[in-house]
């Protein structure tokens, strides 16, 4: 019986366990963002090390392998490199590069063909098909898609507080919540060239962050109650999602179907009417969606499917109850 390393690595935290092929969890270990394009390939590679050590605990013995599940355009990246940052673990048979979407449909689901949509600080939605991805669409990033994550509803957040405050746009509860975060009176003085104050500071603080920062303004849409401008904001993102999980859709949702990221599993009312937009398009019946916190527990899945264990509702079960426990 061998056991595998499993790693989530993540834009802002990385997550890694010790899984023996039974699918029992002997480890968990979590570190800072592990994302090479975001982090670097040597900030990387330091976090899925550090991860992978605490996962590893003082378990010894050898371990079979490492299986890293990395969004994206990180997936491109030749394993031999992170292999040689990864040898004071001791693996024997090297290293595995996953995608992350992939690895959140299996932390919802041992089955091989389903659909999954993730929607955190990006969005991007995938059919698969015989444990691999037939067809994904957005995951473009913050320029060019991720329409209806957290980027996009951060955005759309300080879009119409800008526009409430120069009298573009309507009065919203978002104005105040807004301010209050970045540290404005909303009672600044007016400006020479009559711009309000407020709005000033607001441009001049906005502009400073870096584009993907906006995602911070997204959890006020689901604190904001029955706020108009916040009810659409959150309507015409659910539209988005909904739009893209439609795009990979193909005789409709057969199989299991997985929601990750924290717009989907936080936001309940995202994902409630993502789910009815969705069943009044695809004209058929629709799984309920199963909501996973991450992909780790998708990630020892892969591990231990890509090297030929066999993983039934059993070991399924097993992987994730035991993760569960060792996370607390």
């Amino acid at each position: 019986m061998h056991n595998y390393l499993a790693i989530d690595a993540g834009g802002t935290s990385t997550r890694a366990v010790l899984v023996a092929s039974s699918g029992q969890c002997l480890g968990y270990g979590s570190a800072g963002g592990g994302n090479p394009v975001s982090r670097g390939f040597e900030g990387s590679a330091d976090a899925l090390l550090g991860a992978s050590a605490e996962a590893l605990g003082g378990t010894g013995g050898t371990v079979h392998s490492a299986t890293v599940a990395l969004a994206g355009a990180s997936l491109e990246m030749p394993p031999e490199p992170l292999l040689r940052r990864l040898e004071p673990l001791g693996l024997s048979h090297g290293v595995v590069i996953e995608s992350d979407l992939l690895a959140t449909f299996y932390s919802g689901s041992y089955h091989d063909d389903g659909h999954a949509l993730i929607a955190g600080t990006g969005a991007v939605a995938a059919r698969v098909e015989g444990s691999r991805l037939a067809d994904v669409a957005d995951g473009t990033g913050w320029l060019l898609g991720d329409s209806g994550a957290g980027f996009w509803l951060g955005r759309e957040v300080v879009r119409a507080v800008a526009a409430a405050l120069d009298g573009r746009g309507p009065h919203t509860a978002l104005t105040e919540r807004v301010l209050a975060q970045l540290d404005i009176s909303a009672d600044t003085p007016r400006r020479r060239f009559g711009r309000p104050g407020a709005l000033q500071q607001l441009i001049t603080k906005s502009y400073a962050l870096a584009p993907i920062e906006l995602s911070r303004f997204a959890p006020l849409v689901f604190g904001a109650g029955a706020d108009p401008v916040a009810r659409d904001i959150a309507g015409r993102a659910a539209a988005e999602l909904a739009r893209t999980l439609l795009a990979v859709l193909e005789g409709g949702l057969d199989g299991p179907l997985v929601f990750g990221g924290s717009v989907l599993t936080k936001g309940g009312s995202i994902a409630a009417a993502v789910m009815e937009e969705v069943r009044e398009r695809a004209g058929g019946p629709c799984p309920a969606p199963v909501l996973v916190r991450d992909g780790l527990a998708g990630a020892a899945v892969l591990a231990l499917k890509r090297h030929g264990v066999a993983v039934d509702a059993a070991v399924f079960d097993r992987i994730t109850a035991s993760l569960a426990a060792l996370r607390g």
